[in-house]
């Protein structure tokens, strides 16, 4: 398409952002701040303290008897009002928002509380009771290819869900005569962004129309609206979809709001009134949305000045326990950015998605960017390495010509513009990379470690719609129909005082979108930008908006103001032949600019934009024939670029393309191994630059997210699925005191492609500022297999070595691990009381004596003469959370030995232990022994991880103890080596 032209003004310069003095004086208006109706209900959900479970049965008679309680729903009750989520893929799986038959991943649905008040609601979960059947769990994608491992959905019988193959150009010629065959293994984790504000959702449902009206804080609506319509079992039109005014950011990850608006939905139907649902940080951190974990083979055919003539990719994604939709988007949207920066000229990819018991993943900032990009620069770093180049010169070497573009890549890309050899040039140049190897040079001939990481990437944006698609056979997108396209939307209208107010179907998350869009319209109109209202909520009953609109994929400044210029300057046109009329002029002549309409050639001869724009209001008879109204103006705008995937697996899968190029120095630190950034350089080619301030902003904000998941930022699972790293104390985000100021730096080649010439800009760090910084790391320490988050453990590990077992003996056995995953605790103690042997045993069998030594026990019911059941708070570190115990007596030969088996099972995680005890009488009273085994699992792990060890055996201990003071005792004298005292001490000074 022909680019917009304008003649400068207001597009291009750092004005202040409109949306700036509403949010810094307090009156944002997020979801949580809005009026809802007084009959409002609130929602709680109990989640899964399982990674993986069979569901024997759901009680929930005494949460529905509690006062305050409108509904108790279980997964069942969901089923009968809704239909299955649409799967991303073919499979003969189905995918709920809520557990049914089992459970596969710990913060999984299993039950909703609707109630008067949250706190109601969060009381009811403690009493709904649930009887899990644990299953083994899998959490390592490769291993879940085994063909013994455990299948997440019999339906599927297996736990890969997809596979593609791709082959472009001849690439097992390049490889098979390749003067050097080099290839990479990354393992990529799982990581995620962290807003400020959670999910949130208002739901309500008109039985008569059978509607549904629902506000959410969704970045869509895009397709998701058509999946939350059809498992409702609605028309798109009976489900209105509106967003708050503000939100509390995003980056990606608020898309997987969309199974709790099926939720709100269906609770607030059966409920009977509006009900309203805002998830805790815990909830978040849980079960929300990560970034997908992967796992890359690349090989290249490299020559021996370092060219890649060839590249074969196998991709193993993790996609967790339920493939939802957008998924496998992350996948599938760099497919035509395969080759990065590079002109390389044949590939081959493999792709695999794999079900795991982990949360379902979901969009996150820069989705598909990291996982390519961490995988390809370090394949070009370790090519330098092993042909003894310097990096640089295999970056400038592969680079796609500036002369190519538009430069079509192997796999089908578009790359639209670019210069990448200058903005390359220009970065070393400006940032100092001359200076910073100097400095390298003289850190290390201090003995110090000192390196420096380079990345080139490109960033794509604005999604074609049809990429998805790609995951599909060429039979089985002939038989669908084809999918393309990128459609934006905009709306200008006029009032009959002459005001404009422009609305977009863009739901923005803090990038500013009614600042760039009152300037983009203002300067087309010749107005001042307070002369343009701008209106970014949205109404899917009202608005105009198609099923790719959205704030997704970098598309708002290359798509969405795009089409607001366009509907602008349709409306410019029919005003400058209205003016034309009235100043005696031809159109042509007609000049827009302070709020007038004037002859170009005579500035005297003007007459006001309110007087002419208001026409179509005052006098539509007084309009020039054939000029049309002024009112409004709705554009819908898609690009030719954004064709439907090739027969033979080609496509474009942007539409516009940015260009990176970072160079970083870190030193670490010998003693610690703590990567520390001494600095960063960030140069981008995002085409034409609408807003510079906000642009930088977008460029720091990604780089922070960038370096905490460079350096600190890991969603980490046990064995059996539980998730370890569920609260901030666990899951490390930077702050400024760990972000250093990087140096910003642009370069400009506008695209031809959109209609302002801009290029996303908000994704692009994410993807190339980790493999910079590990880069980086590799040239301090000489490491090849460089994994992410680059902890100081993990770096320790590369500069020491693994930790050396204690050369002292312990007193604790080690920690071992059951097949589940679970950790498994041993111990053995003993105590001499002074009451008789028959007494201790009679305690053993009476409720009141066990409710009494019980750790937080608050009630134990007799359910027979050796079966109890008990109601108890633990907590581990700072979060405590109620269970349920099960303890039964076996074994038994009174009154001299019991064995004691049961189990807990809370929101919080659940535990399972043996302990053998025995009764000897001596001179004075009675001996106790015990020995035990015990086994931790599930969410518990995610609080206070490093404490577990200690306060499971402490709450074991604790027990006994008890036992033996109750019947006469004091604390264990002979507990080997004084373990328990010494763990109980520890456990106290750590409360």
């Amino acid at each position: 398409m022909t680019r917009l032209e304008t003649a400068g003004g207001l597009i291009g310069r750092t004005v202040e952002r409109v949306e700036d003095a509403g949010l810094l004086t307090g009156r944002g208006r997020y979801i949580d701040d809005l009026p809802v109706r007084r009959d409002t209900a609130h929602l709680a959900i109990l989640r899964s303290p399982h990674g993986h479970a069979e569901i024997r049965a759901i009680d929930t008679t005494a949460a529905r008897a509690l006062p305050g309680v409108v509904a108790v729903l279980t997964g069942e009750d969901v089923v009968r009002l809704t239909r299955s989520m649409t799967v991303g893929v073919k499979a003969n799986v189905e995918c709920w928002p809520i557990a049914r038959d089992r459970v596969r991943y710990v913060g999984e649905p299993v039950a909703l509380i609707v109630a008067e008040n949250r706190y109601v609601a969060e009381d009811a979960l403690d009493l709904i009771e649930v009887d899990y059947e644990t299953l083994a769990a899998i959490v390592d994608p490769e291993k879940a290819l085994a063909a013994d491992a455990p299948v997440l959905h019999p339906s599927l019988g297996t736990n890969l869900i997809n596979e593609r193959n791709f082959r472009y150009g001849d690439p097992e010629a390049a490889l098979a005569t390749a003067a050097h065959r080099i290839s990479i293994r990354i393992a990529y984790p799982r990581n995620s962004c962290t807003p400020i504000e959670t999910y949130g959702v208002i739901a309500e449902y008109d039985a008569a129309e059978d509607a549904y009206d629902v506000t959410a804080n969704f970045q869509g609506p895009f397709s998701i609206h058509a999946v939350i319509s059809r498992a409702l079992n609605v028309p798109g039109n009976r489900m209105r979809l509106r967003t708050p005014p503000d939100s509390g950011g995003s980056f990606g990850i608020k898309q997987g709001v969309f199974p709790y608006v099926i939720l709100a939905a269906v609770a607030a139907r059966v409920a009977g009134r509006p009900v309203k649902w805002i998830e805790d940080r815990l909830e978040h951190l849980t079960a929300s949305v990560s970034a997908t974990n992967r796992v890359t083979t690349l090989e290249a055919a490299v020559a021996a000045d370092g060219r890649i003539t060839a590249l074969s990719w196998d991709q193993l994604e993790d996609c967790g326990a339920h493939l939802r939709a957008p998924e496998p988007a992350t996948l599938y949207r760099m497919h035509g950015n395969m080759t990065g920066a590079y002109a390389i000229e044949n590939v081959s990819i493999r792709n695999r998605v794999v079900l795991t018991n982990k949360t379902p993943t979901g969009l996150n900032r820069g989705f598909g960017g990291p996982q390519i990009y961490f995988a390809l620069e370090r394949l070009v770093n370790k090519i330098a390495d092993k042909l003894g180049l310097d990096p640089l010169d295999v970056i400038r070497r592969n680079l796609v010509p500036a002369d190519a573009f538009p430069y079509r890549t192997a796999t089908g890309g578009l790359l639209d513009s670019g210069d990448y050899q200058t903005a390359l040039d220009r970065a070393c140049a400006e940032g100092g990379l001359e200076a910073l190897q100097q400095r390298r040079d003289a850190a290390r001939a201090e003995g110090r470690l000192y390196g420096i990481g380079y990345a080139a990437v490109v960033e794509p944006s604005v999604s074609n719609m049809g990429y998805i698609t790609t995951v599909l056979t060429p039979e089985e997108r002939a038989k669908a129909g084809p999918k393309n396209g990128a459609q934006a939307v905009a709306t200008v209208a006029i009032d009959p005082l002459g005001s404009v107010t422009v609305k977009v179907a863009s739901v923005p998350q803090g990038q500013g979108h009614r600042t760039v869009l009152a300037q983009v319209v203002a300067e087309r109109l010749g107005l001042a930008m307070e002369a343009v209202r701008v209106n970014t909520e949205l109404d899917t009953a009202r608005d105009a908006w198609s099923i790719a609109s959205g704030n997704y994929a970098s598309r708002f400044a290359p798509a969405v103001a795009g089409a607001a210029a366009l509907a602008a300057d349709r409306i410019r046109a029919r005003l400058a032949a209205i003016a034309a009329g009235q100043l005696n002029i031809t159109a042509d002549r007609v000049d827009f600019r302070a709020g007038k309409l004037f002859d170009r050639d005579n500035p005297d001869n003007a007459v006001s934009f309110g007087r002419v724009a208001a026409a179509s209001h005052w006098a539509p008879g007084t309009l020039p024939e054939g000029t049309g109204q002024t009112i409004r103006e709705t554009v819908f705008w898609t690009p030719d670029e954004l064709q439907a995937p090739t027969a033979a697996d080609g496509i474009n899968s942007s539409l516009c393309h940015g260009f990176i190029f970072d160079f970083c120095g870190v030193e670490i630190d010998r003693t610690t191994g703590q990567v520390r950034i001494d600095r960063y350089v960030t140069m981008h080619d995002c085409g034409r630059i609408l807003h510079p301030g906000m642009v930088d902003g977008q460029v720091r904000g990604g780089f922070a997210q960038a370096v905490g998941a460079a350096l600190y930022e890991e969603y980490a699972y046990g064995g059996d699925g539980s998730f370890l790293t569920g609260t901030l104390a666990d899951y490390l985000i930077p702050t400024v005191m760990e972000t250093p100021e990087p140096l910003i730096l642009h370069h400009e080649t506008p695209s031809p492609f959109t209609p302002l010439g801009a290029k996303g800009v908000g994704e692009g760090n994410c993807m190339s500022t980790p493999v910079c910084i590990a880069n980086a790391v590799a040239d301090a320490l000489g490491v090849e297999d460089i994994r992410l988050p680059l902890s100081p453990s993990r770096v320790s590990e590369w500069l020491y070595g693994e930790e050396r077992p204690p050369t002292k003996p312990q007193d604790a056995a080690p920690v071992a691990t059951g097949a589940s995953g679970e950790r498994m605790l041993t111990g053995s103690g003993s105590a001499e009381v002074t009451a008789t042997r028959d007494s201790v045993w009679a305690m053993l069998l009476d409720p009141n004596t066990l409710k009494a030594i019980i750790p937080g026990a608050h009630e134990v019911r007799k359910v027979s003469n050796t079966h109890f059941r008990a109601e108890v708070t633990l907590g581990i570190g700072p979060v405590k959370g109620r269970y349920r115990a099960d303890i039964r007596l076996s074994d038994m030969v009174a009154p001299e030995a019991v064995t004691l088996s049961g189990g807990t099972e809370g929101a919080l995680g659940s535990g399972r232990g043996t302990g053998r005890v025995t009764l000897t009488e001596t001179a004075t009273g009675t001996r106790i022994d015990y020995r035990y085994e015990a086994a931790i699992g599930g969410k518990v792990a995610s609080v206070g991880g490093r404490l577990l060890d200690g306060a499971a055996r402490v709450v074991i201990g604790q027990f006994f103890q008890a036992l033996a003071r109750h019947a006469g005792g004091g604390a264990p004298p002979s507990a080997p080596a004084g373990l328990l005292q010494r763990l109980v001490a520890l456990f106290r000074r750590r409360r």
